[in-house]
């Protein structure tokens, strides 16, 4: 890639994260600017450190990204400590049981002999499911507003949404979340387009399924055996295994190089194992 990214500064919201603290060091490594933002300062402080420690120059900035003025004040500690946003990668999101059903389908058993351990479609409140949209949806928009305010006008400016194979279709059980990164897909194009002649790029990574602190105990047993649901995921996966996170980089690296994508704006890319391409037969 190019060199135009050195000395450019990166936001990264959820950067205490598993995936987007790789993404912090990725960027660190090309020599940008980081600011690891996290609810949890423990986190951020983490991340940012082991960027420091191998000579790149990173802070962790305490973070809500459901609170404006949280990200503003944000924003401004960035802005003063390094400069002015370049990208921003809106990683913070994420899954609640809240926003989850029970299981996969309904049944009138369900209804007929309702179980309190069950959590129908009927069941869920609307606190909870808002929560998980908000968290993914808003705690994207939120960032954005703010921030872009930085990026109007600058050179390269560019930001990367968090997608999900739940945007396209749907996965069972977790109605909210896959609610919200629908949301998401529609909302990179749109911001896309409303952004493009202030210079500012926007599209939007998918990846395909990674075992992370969410989704762990989904997906693997206490002896490290797969789950059902984690049979089903590899069943459908052309690759035949789960993504790591450095399956991520050259997808970052390549939509925030100007030089290598300056023309791409409004796409959502997968890196999925060949998920999407799979019907299942």
């Amino acid at each position: 890639m190019s060199k135009s990214l050195e000395g450019k500064v990166a936001v990264v919201t959820g950067g205490g994260g598993i995936l987007c603290s790789n993404f912090a060091r990725s960027m660190a490594r090309l020599k940008m600017k980081v600011a690891v933002l996290d609810l949890n300062p423990e986190k951020a402080e983490v991340v940012a450190s082991q960027i420091r420690s191998q000579g790149g120059t990173a802070i962790a900035v305490t973070c809500n990204v459901l609170d404006k003025e949280s990200v503003a004040a944000a924003a401004e500690t960035v802005r003063m400590q390094l400069g002015p946003c370049d990208v921003l990668l809106n990683g913070a999101g994420g899954n609640h049981p809240k926003g989850n059903t029970t299981k996969e389908t309904l049944t009138l058993d369900d209804l007929k002999n309702h179980d309190s351990k069950i959590t129908t479609f009927f069941d869920l409140s609307a606190d909870g499911f808002q929560f998980v949209f908000n968290l993914n949806f808003m705690g994207t928009f939120l960032p954005t507003q703010v921030f872009a305010t930085q990026m109007v006008g600058r050179s390269g400016a560019c930001v990367i949404n968090i997608s999900s194979m739940s945007a396209p279709c749907p996965m069972t059980k977790v109605a909210a979340y896959s609610a919200a990164k629908a949301a998401i897909n529609n909302f990179t194009q749109w911001l896309a387009v409303h952004l493009a002649d202030v210079g500012i790029r926007v599209n939007a990574i998918a990846p395909g399924f990674f075992l992370t602190e969410q989704n762990r105990t989904l997906m693997t047993n206490a002896d490290g055996s797969l789950t059902p649901r984690a049979e089903k995921v590899i069943a459908h996966t052309p690759m035949r295994r789960f993504g790591v996170p450095d399956d991520l980089i050259g997808t970052l690296t390549w939509l925030i190089d100007q030089d290598a994508s300056g023309f791409v704006n409004g796409v959502v890319v997968p890196v999925d194992g060949g998920f999407m391409a799979y019907s299942g037969v």
